[in-house]
């Protein structure tokens, strides 16, 4: 019998986004710019390119500038057109043609009770199919898609499967880290699963990161999962009462990863991207040279 293929992804885009205050105050972290575009969008960008067919964004209040980016503007259109800005109206197309590809749905988490409640939260629209959760912060590019890669191991073991990469020892109380069972090169079996364990006592250097396939019997053992860590109610926690099935497994991704959901990280990571730019690289070059030097004559 051939499984089902993975048709829809959740995307958790509640949260209160504290360590961008006071900027995300009144507006989503997921729409803050990377270069030139919001940062969600590079995630449906993801979705779109691994085949799915709907994403179901999590949404908390105050966040309609979500909706509102890839919804059409006729408004802001009718402004371009008058003024013979067809450049401009081409990059609008670009993001509406996304909502053509792939249907957009909306949810509402009303309390924001963590990274499991997000998900449990759009059980219904899942209908008992294994779905894919994106986390928008971290964005994956280069290659192919790290959420296609892990549908590939997820029609191979019929198992949750998580996106893995091994990190540093400075960075391994950041993360939820894996132990492993078996290997088959880039295909782990994964026997627990720590959540930000002191270097002493994590199981591996083998990190989670922020794409998942998830099995119908997460979101069963989610409907009995109690607040954990932060009284939220930890995805992971779900994913651990799953473990003695044997079904759940960790692929190290491949791609470039850049962490969004801190500010010296998502600094870096629009630096890291526009000097990945033709059209910006020699600017931004000019501006990284002026501001060492200008530190070693401060600094001197």
């Amino acid at each position: 019998m051939t499984r089902p293929t993975v048709r829809r992804a959740i995307f958790p885009a509640a949260g209160l986004a504290t360590r961008f205050l006071p900027v995300t105050k009144a507006q989503s972290k997921y729409v803050l710019p990377l270069i030139d575009k919001p940062t969600i969008q590079y995630a449906v960008e993801e979705a779109i390119a691994s085949g799915l067919e709907q994403v179901i964004m999590v949404t908390g209040g105050g966040n309609s500038a979500i909706s509102e980016h890839f919804d059409r503007s006729r408004e802001l259109e009718f402004y371009l057109e008058d003024r013979g800005k067809h450049d401009l109206l081409r990059v609008l197309a670009e993001v509406d043609r996304l909502s053509d590809e792939i249907d957009i749905t909306y949810m509402q988490q009303k309390e924001p009770l963590g990274l499991g409640h997000a998900v449990w939260t759009a059980r219904r629209l899942v209908e008992g199919e294994a779905c894919a959760v994106l986390l928008a912060d971290d964005v994956i590019l280069g290659g192919e898609p790290c959420l296609r890669q892990l549908m590939a191991a997820h029609a191979e073991t019929g198992a949750t499967v998580l996106a893995v990469r091994r990190v540093g020892q400075d960075q391994i109380s950041r993360y939820g880290i894996i132990a492993t069972g078996t290997s088959n090169g880039r295909l782990h079996k994964v026997v627990d699963m720590v959540e930000k364990p002191p270097l002493d006592e994590a199981p591996s250097d083998l990190a989670i990161f922020g794409r998942y396939v998830l099995t119908p019997d997460v979101f069963e053992a989610l409907g009995g999962t109690g607040p954990g860590a932060g009284k939220e109610i930890q995805l992971t926690d779900a994913i651990r009462r799953t473990l003695d099935g044997g079904r759940v497994f960790a692929y190290e991704f491949e791609g470039d990863y850049y962490d969004t959901g801190t500010v010296p990280g998502y600094l870096r990571a629009n630096l890291a991207l526009a000097l990945k730019r033709p059209d910006l690289r020699e600017a931004m070059l000019g501006v990284v040279r002026e501001l060492i030097d200008t530190s070693e004559i401060t600094r001197n």
